[in-house]
């Protein structure tokens, strides 16, 4: 980890872009480490990274702890090329699997990227500057020159894209949750939504119900619940969970939420409240298919009862829904 940095509330590639961004700007020589491919059960998806210094410094992970230590060391005695990427394999034989704790024969293909102060500082910072504006990028290294180039991400491309003498990356945007409600629940919700890397908006009209707010670093919202999910914009990596028990506020949100792309839309309360709340939806004026949308009791159903408890719950509703898995909801 950088020193002086704080990355909680970071996703896992805005911490990488931020370490590399900070210390090509010092002067440092940074590698790029990227997960191409994997084979079996490799314990980090395609698309997941590693920066690493010229000291050993990391930021990131491409196994979970697995290979880590050897690719640093490789790194550091000049395995590597230091002017254009190269391609390297861990796990690939049942005997490299046992030496470096892969799981199960699992394997993985990794492209290691020299960057250098002079030659890609410019190219970082457009990066940093697009992820900062909120756009989706996809960035493009020729495996042959290491020439970089940034393009308009589409949004049914695979994470990583690798072709003939060259592989690209999606870069951003964030992930992103509004919390309805600055109560307990709310700051519980917030603070592992915020280790899952999720930017937090809270939004609370009531007075006086933002000023004990525990929940961390976001953004507080005074105004009513519709208008802050219509300022908070719900796209697909968005999601609107609504928490205070007053139909008054709750529904306000969710008339606007439950239109629009948010991937995951919940709302706390008992299976008869939420019952009671999709007819009152309805009686609004929203279709089926949206009223359908409504994770409500929300949260994964392992028995929750206290606010922690529930925001366990959520949380974990909202990461399998992200991931496309089935989800038994209720507390």
């Amino acid at each position: 980890m950088a020193e002086g940095e704080a990355r909680r509330g970071c996703s896992a590639d805005e911490a990488v872009v931020a370490a590399v961004g900070e210390w090509l700007a010092a002067g440092h020589p940074v590698f790029l480490v990227t997960v191409l491919t994997t084979w079996g059960s490799s314990p980090r998806p395609p698309g997941s990274l590693l920066a690493v210094r010229a000291d050993g410094s990391t930021v990131g992970s491409v196994s979970g702890g697995c290979v880590e230590d050897d690719l640093v060391d490789r790194l550091r005695a000049g395995a590597f090329p230091e002017e254009q990427p190269a391609r390297t394999r861990y796990g690939v034989t049942r005997d490299t699997a046992a030496r470096f704790g892969l799981p199960c024969g699992g394997a993985l293909e990794l492209l290691v990227e020299p960057l250098a102060p002079e030659r890609d500082g410019a190219d970082w910072q457009a990066l940093r500057q697009a992820l900062a504006a909120g756009r989706r990028v996809r960035r493009w290294v020729a495996e042959g020159s290491g020439e970089v180039r940034l393009t308009e991400d589409e949004a049914e491309a695979p994470e990583v894209v690798a072709e003939a003498g060259a592989v690209a990356k999606r870069f951003g945007p964030r992930w992103r949750l509004l919390i309805i409600g600055a109560g307990q629940l709310g700051a519980y919700l917030a603070q592992y939504a915020g280790d899952l890397g999720y930017g937090i908006t809270v939004c609370d009209p009531r007075p006086g119900a933002v000023a004990d707010w525990t929940g961390g670093a976001i953004s507080l919202e005074t105004g009513m619940p519709d208008h802050a999910v219509a300022a908070f914009a719900p796209d697909a990596r968005s999601a609107v969970v609504t928490t205070t028990h007053d139909p008054k506020l709750d529904d306000m949100a969710l008339l606007e939420a439950l239109p629009s792309p948010a991937f995951y839309i919940g709302a706390l309360g008992s299976q008869r409240n939420n019952d009671r709340r999709r007819e009152r939806l309805a009686e609004l004026g929203l279709t089926p298919e949206a009223v359908a949308r409504l994770h409500g009791p929300m949260g994964l159903a392992i028995g929750s009862r206290t606010p922690p408890e529930i925001a366990l719950a959520v949380a974990a509703e909202m990461t399998a829904v992200r991931h496309g898995r089935a989800a038994a909801s209720g507390p």
